[in-house]
């Protein structure tokens, strides 16, 4: 899902950047001037406080001392307010534009066809959450940036109607601290980009592992694959301390810089005092100057570390919103003709040597493929994991090739249902019908012989589901996707072995529902098993790439001694 008109394909992390200044434009620029009003008000404490002494010793007035203690109220309570409103401001907007982010990376993710990044899937969750959030501060960051060196130039201008010699020195040591922090920067960049990688990895390799874990205790990979994280764990570790350690070395160096310019200042002031060449209330606002200018002296060189680290974020954002999906959408929005079932003319893709196969319209096909390789390799090519070029020979849906139909249109008319489909944490009935909108629900919940699962729990398919369903059994997962696939009435539907976690009584009663409820529909389900193969009206053998017989499943019980053997239980 590219952004129309703000995100093209290929884009950079700075064109993601400059995407979130643009659109944040107006709340950046209230912003700022609430900030500045902030930083303007915070430089003029000291400078009211410097003139009060002055005219308060030239004239001891009560009355003076009054009316200045009245005006520092003043300033006390634009500081307050300014840093309030304009904080509020910064930070919405940036809670808006990284929800704006995440939904965007989200919604990649969760596209029809998959995007060709690279990544796995706890990677893109780690740049859907985190990358997302920093590349958001850059929002509040400029804001920020901008009225800290505003408040920097009214120390400047403040202390040069005192001394010019003052203000040439707050503007010379800051550039000077800015140019030297400024190449420490660069390297926190690329040691923070490096570790937000090794950390997106880590935690890839945990979705990844807690995923197979059943599998894992089977056959005793635990502590091996405990050790494989580990080493992943601790490349991150080890990378995260190398950007503490440039974080700590920036910090300090900052530090101490700006404390050199706030002593240099003070010791400036204090010799011009005793010099005669400003006065007492001049020296008590250089002073106040000199300490006052550390906040925002900080700020401005905490800036460029945060830019950095939002750039680097931007640039693994670009890696997902930039991917191109591995099916592009045809030229031709139609949608495929009606009644005309489902046609491979020759197809070559992997293991398949010039398959051909027709489905016709309301007809329930079994195929039983002698590889798994084989099934594999035709369920990618139907569920649109493979791009039209990718593979040699045509495939038509309701008459037409799949390259000139949307991806939208296929998906709309052609549902693949896979056997390891995941079960999503939520309950039964979210998880049977995602959208609330699907009409059959009850008989795709009785033909998927999940109806014993359903009057087992108090709220029936209000009943609770956990993340990956793991408070189901495998053959309760398999029935619930089963219902799924089955609520969701697709004109054409294909089924990967369905029924391989239930027990064959289950089976036998799955397969004659299967048959009621998809009566006038066109079925294709790939599949060993004997009950759902007898169902089928018609059997095709896969073997070899290529299909190399077809009956019903009796007649090639009779006739195909490798068929019966496949199927033997």
């Amino acid at each position: 899902m590219n952004l129309p008109g703000l995100l093209r394909p290929r884009t950079p992390g700075s064109e993601i950047l400059r995407t979130a200044l643009r659109r944040n434009a107006g709340a950046m620029l209230r912003g700022t001037a609430l900030m500045g009003l902030y930083q303007a008000g915070e430089t003029a404490f000291p400078i009211a406080l410097g003139l009060i002494v002055e005219h308060t010793l030239a004239e001891r007035s009560p009355v003076s001392l009054a009316v200045a203690l009245a005006a520092l109220a003043a300033i006390i309570t634009t500081v307050s307010l300014s840093w309030r409103f304009g904080m509020r401001i910064l930070q919405r907007a940036n809670t808006t534009e990284a929800h704006h982010w995440r939904v965007r990376v989200a919604a990649c993710g969760l596209e029809p066809v998959a995007r060709d990044t690279g990544l796995r899937s706890g990677e893109v969750l780690t740049i859907a959450t985190e990358d997302a959030d920093q590349t958001a501060d850059i929002v509040e960051v400029v804001p920020v940036l901008i009225s800290s060196l505003v408040a920097v130039a009214v120390t400047a201008v403040a202390l040069g109607t005192a001394s010019i010699g003052l203000g040439v020195l707050v503007v010379a040591g800051s550039a000077a601290i800015l140019a030297v922090l400024g190449l420490l920067s660069g390297r926190i960049g690329r040691s923070t980009k490096e570790q937000q990688a090794r950390v997106a990895q880590a935690g890839a390799k945990v979705a990844d592992l807690i995923n197979g874990l059943r599998p894992l205790h089977g056959f005793g990979g635990n502590h091996a694959a405990f050790l494989s994280y580990r080493r992943l764990s601790s490349r991150a570790r080890d990378q995260a301390v190398t950007v503490a350690r440039a974080n700590g070395t920036y910090a300090g160096t900052a530090l101490t810089l700006n404390a050199v310019l706030a002593v240099t200042v003070s010791l400036a002031a204090g010799w011009l005092a005793l010099d005669g060449r400003i006065g007492i209330g001049e020296l008590v606002m250089a002073v106040g100057l000199a300490q006052f200018v550390l906040e925002p002296l900080k700020l401005c060189a905490d800036m460029p570390k945060y830019v950095m680290t939002a750039r680097a974020s931007a640039e693994r954002m670009a890696l997902v919103l930039s991917a191109p999906p591995v099916t592009g959408p045809g030229p031709d929005r139609a949608a495929p003709g009606p009644g005309e079932g489902l046609e491979l003319d020759g197809l070559r893709y992997g293991s398949l040597r010039g398959l051909g196969l027709r489905l016709p319209a309301g007809e329930f096909t079994a195929v039983l493929a002698h590889r798994p390789q084989e099934a594999a390799d035709l369920l990618a090519v139907l569920a649109l994991h493979v791009p039209s070029d990718g593979y040699q020979g045509v495939v038509r849906l309701g008459g037409r090739p799949l390259a000139e139909l949307s991806v939208a249109s296929v998906r709309a008319e052609l549902l693949v249902n896979p056997h390891d489909a995941e079960v999503f944490a939520g309950t039964l009935r979210s998880n049977i019908d995602p959208a609330g909108s699907g009409t059959r629900v009850a008989e795709a919940v009785r033909a998927s012989m999940l109806t014993d699962v359903v009057a087992l729990h108090s709220r029936g398919l209000d009943h609770e589901v956990h993340d990956r369903g793991s408070n189901l059994s495998g053959g309760q997962r398999q029935r619930l996707t089963l219902a799924r696939a089955l609520a969701a009435d697709a004109g054409i539907l294909v089924l990967h072995d369905p029924t391989t976690a239930v027990d064959a009584v289950t089976e036998q009663s799955i397969a004659d529902r299967l048959v009621q409820l998809r009566r006038g529909r066109t079925t294709l389900v790939v599949t060993s098993s004997p009950a759902l193969l007898d169902a089928a009206d018609r059997v095709l053998v896969l073997a070899d790439g290529a299909v190399t017989a077809e009956g019903t499943h009796r007649e090639l019980l009779a006739r195909d001694q490798d068929y019966a053997r496949a199927v033997a239980r």
